[in-house]
């Protein structure tokens, strides 16, 4: 039975994470992705959106396999998350030419693709950076 219930702290802790990273994303990045994912149907959003939910899980899951300890764990899965979002926002800035806010508002694919893409990536490289 400590198993089973171990077994749920760590899931309701991870699912608790990726809950507040829904939020937090959603604040970082400098359009709506509710409104444009829910309201709008915006394809771009959705998938760099999704992008990022992955992006979040991968090195959830290597801190959950891989910690030595709740508390470690907790640790590991706020790295991720702070990681994730520093980077949605510093790609999400960029003006001009390179304007990933600009192109996902104009439901761009292409750029909501990418901006998945580098998500995804950012989370395999922050994965495998936890498994020292």
């Amino acid at each position: 039975m400590g198993s089973f219930l171990l077994f749920l702290l760590f899931l309701f802790t991870a699912v608790a994470i990726v809950v507040l990273f829904l939020y937090l994303y959603a604040k970082v990045t400098p359009y709506d992705d509710f409104k444009l994912i829910f309201e709008e149907n915006n394809l771009a959003a959705s998938i760099g959106f999704g992008g990022a939910i992955l992006g979040l899980s991968i090195p959830l899951y290597s801190a959950l396999v891989s910690s030595g300890s709740y508390i470690d764990f907790i640790v590991w899965a706020m790295v991720a998350m702070l990681l994730q979002l520093a980077f949605a926002y510093a790609v999400t800035k960029r003006k001009g030419k390179f304007s990933f806010e600009e192109k996902i508002t104009e439901n761009n694919v292409a750029i909501g693709t990418l901006m998945a893409f580098l998500s995804i990536s950012i989370g395999l490289l922050n994965a495998g950076s936890m498994s020292y």
